[in-house]
Parts: C-alpha cells; structure tokens; sequence
C-alpha cells in the first residue's frame, strides 16, 4: 500500500495520534519513557502516529533529540500504522529535520507553520516546494496562525510532486470548501482545530472525517468513544461527550496561553503515564488549574465508563 492509502485506511479506523515528548525533571529526553508511552498509545488503536508536532513539543527539540524521538516511533509502530514526523521553521531547517526523518524510517512528514513572518501566497507555495524538492517523504502542508493558502494555492501545492495533502487549523469552513473543491481527487484533508472534536461534525458535513486528537494522548478511552458515535452518527453520544467533557476542556485550556500542551501533558501524568514536564516556554498547569483538570478528567472517564 502507499502512504496515502495507508493514510486513508488510518483514518477510517481511528483517531489521529499527537503523542507527547517524554522529558525527565532534569527537562533532558526521557527515551525509555517515552517507548513506554508510545506503545500504551499503539495499543489504543489510532490511525496514524504524528511524533514530533506541536503537541510533541517539536519546537523545543534539538535535532540529535529530534532524531531519536521520530527512530523511537518508528520502531513502536514497527509498521502497523503509518509514521508522520513534524518538520518546521524555515524551508532550509524543515528540510534538514525531513532528513533526519528520512533516515529514521518516517513514512511521511508535516510540514508545520513556518517561522516568525508573514508571507504571501507566492512565498507560502515556495516554502511547500521548497521542502518538498529537498525530501522523498510524502509532505502534508499545515496551515494555521500565520500561514492561510487561499483556494487557488491549495490547488498549486497540490500540483507539486511529493505534496498528499493539507492539515488545516483555521476552522474557516468557508475557505476549506472553496480549497477543497479546488484540490485534485485524492488530496487529503485532516482537521486540525486546537481540540478537534469540537469541529468535527462541521468538517464532516465538507467530507472531512479525518482528526486530531490531543486528547488521545492522555485519555484514548475518551477519543475513542468520541470517534465512534461520530462515525455512527451517534448524535446523543457525540452531545454528551461535547457538553461533559470536550467543551469544559477548551474552556479550561483557553484560560493560558500554551495549555494546548501543557494541560495535556498534566492530564497524561494524572493518568500515571511518562511524560514528565514541558519544557519552557510552556508552563504546567497552576495547582487551582489542576485542582479542574482532575475533576474533568474524572467525569470524562466517567461518562465512557472508563476505569480513572
């Protein structure tokens, strides 16, 4: 099968996977721990492992780390599931970290929001095949914050050679309709909201069924229930589990900046698994934040009927 076959396969079966960087409390990268944390996250059945993105810390990683992070990843997946490494920064450092997840045996990488500046549709196009001429990895553009493809550059990126598809952050479901009808058959969309279940329904009236899923990385119970009542048009279920759990969460998340990760990560150590702290910038959660995540959690847990 190839990578986009693949892709698509994961995509049906499960949610997509953003799994946490293992740090000790020296801050220094935990391997054995994160092996450890992969597997449990393997185990729990997603369609595709994305190591090294933005919940995996990408941006605080040097690329000896880098390195070891994405060959870890490829070895928990040992095939099973399709490997796709975060690259960023400018087009020369994203190249040079697609090496590196060349070499690591990544079946395909995503291309993160490039660094600092504001660009225009010519120069964002030019990022895209500038990456993608220096890799024989399959590359998946994201955008989001400062980097938006119009329609007609959507359709330019997809033209080029290597490029499978688009990971969109922004939620504006007018724009990603136009870009999507512009796309050639075949091109892949992933809906990539902060909390992505809080738009899937909305994607999937665009024929967007494929996610993200920050929460699979601390409670796969939770996104795995979640998953299948959309799947099965379970609309009471998909309710419950968004006004339980799923929205308190964004609240709770959107109270300080970088809780997109930080919270997670407090959520994953709540669960008892190795993921150590972030590293600065980001900050963990204060003690009255925590003091609501472990309330959350538990009624989230309980509302799948999940052990806590």
């Amino acid at each position: 099968m190839t990578v986009i076959e693949r892709l698509r396969a994961g995509m049906a079966r499960g949610v997509l996977s953003f799994p946490l960087t293992s740090f000790g409390g020296d801050g220094a990268l935990d391997l054995p721990a994160y092996r450890d944390y992969l597997a449990s996250r393997i185990a729990a059945g997603p369609g595709a492992l994305f190591p090294a993105c933005g919940t995996g810390e990408f941006f605080s990683l040097d690329e000896d780390e880098y390195g070891r992070v994405i060959r870890a990843a490829v070895e928990a997946a040992d095939g099973r599931l399709p490997v796709v490494a975060g690259v960023g920064y400018g087009w020369a450092q994203a190249a040079r970290f697609a090496r590196v997840a060349e070499d690591a045996g990544a079946d395909a990488a995503l291309l993160m929001p490039h660094y600092l500046v504001r660009a225009p549709q010519d120069g964002l196009v030019a990022q895209v095949c500038e990456v993608a001429a220096r890799t024989s990895l399959p590359l998946i553009a994201y955008q989001r914050d400062h980097v938006t493809f119009t329609a007609d550059s959507v359709r330019r990126i997809a033209e080029i050679p290597g490029v499978i598809g688009l990971k969109d952050g922004h939620s504006d479901l007018d724009r990603l309709q136009r870009a999507k009808l512009a796309a050639p058959d075949g091109f892949l969309f992933f809906n990539g909201a902060a909390t992505a279940e809080l738009q899937a329904r909305a994607y999937a009236s665009l024929g967007i069924t494929a996610y993200s899923s920050a929460v699979h990385a601390f409670a796969p119970e939770i996104a795995g229930a979640f998953f299948t009542a959309l799947a099965e048009h379970d609309d009471t279920t998909v309710e419950k589990l968004l006004t339980g759990f799923y929205i308190p969460f964004v609240e709770l998340r959107d109270r300080v900046p970088g809780y997109a990760v930080s919270l997670v990560k407090a959520a994953a150590r709540l669960r008892g698994l190795p993921v150590g702290p972030v590293r600065a910038p980001l900050t963990d959660p204060s003690p009255a934040d925590l003091t609501d995540l472990t309330a959350l959690l538990e009624r989230g847990l309980d509302l799948v009927g999940a052990a806590r």
